[in-house]
């Protein structure tokens, strides 16, 4: 059971891969970082980080040749079950608003926008601890109400209709995690969110949409 970690230039690869890797412990699935559409369409399911501005990330992602049609017949059609870390989780959007319009993956209807704290005394990037309040159960977020979470990020993923899964307060409410079908993602980072990203990443392994 091979995991794909996607490697596109854009990502806390080291970090993530050894997070899934101590989180795979129990579930016995191998983490494969790759930038092979192969290995892509050889996993059992996938993962996509990303960190940075929305349009570079997309770019980078269409950069690595067949990766994107890849992904399109294994997660999109095929099924398989996504995460999408931060920018990884954005890319699923319609649309990203940084540094103007960004056409992304539209596998979840909606649109990046910057984040606007009510609250002028809040700094942009939103970066440290949050508590995690979850809207909708699911099995990704299985043990994770009022847990909190690492974030570090200077726009939010809004999704129309009922895609959101939790949120956090940050001058406001922003999206912390979505899903549609075999899709989810996180706002903020497993990797860096210590028990409860653990907690989350093993939930991905043994989650069956």
């Amino acid at each position: 059971m091979q995991v794909a970690l996607i490697d596109y230039g854009s990502g806390n690869l080291a970090s993530a891969a050894k997070a899934l890797a101590r989180a795979a412990g129990e579930t016995g699935h191998q983490i494969v970082t790759t930038a092979r559409p192969e290995d892509v369409l050889a996993a059992e399911r996938v993962v996509l980080p990303g960190v940075g501005a929305f349009a570079d990330c997309m770019k980078g992602l269409c950069a690595v040749p067949g990766m994107r049609e890849a992904l399109t017949e294994k997660v999109f059609k095929g099924g398989a079950p996504f995460l999408g870390i931060c920018v990884g989780m954005q890319l699923m959007a319609s649309v990203g608003r940084e540094f103007g319009d960004n056409a992304g993956l539209d596998w979840i209807e909606g649109e990046v926008v910057p984040l606007a704290p009510s609250d002028p005394s809040l700094k942009i990037p939103h970066m440290g601890w949050n508590e995690l309040k979850i809207i909708k159960s699911h099995p990704l977020l299985d043990g994770l109400d009022g847990a909190n979470a690492y974030f570090v990020h200077s726009f939010q993923f809004k999704p129309k209709g009922d895609a959101v899964l939790a949120t956090t307060e940050y001058g406001g409410t922003i999206t912390a995690a979505v899903r549609r079908d075999n899709l989810a993602g996180t706002q903020f980072h497993p990797e860096k969110s210590q028990a409860a990203g653990l907690r989350l990443l093993a939930n991905f392994l043994s989650w069956k949409p």
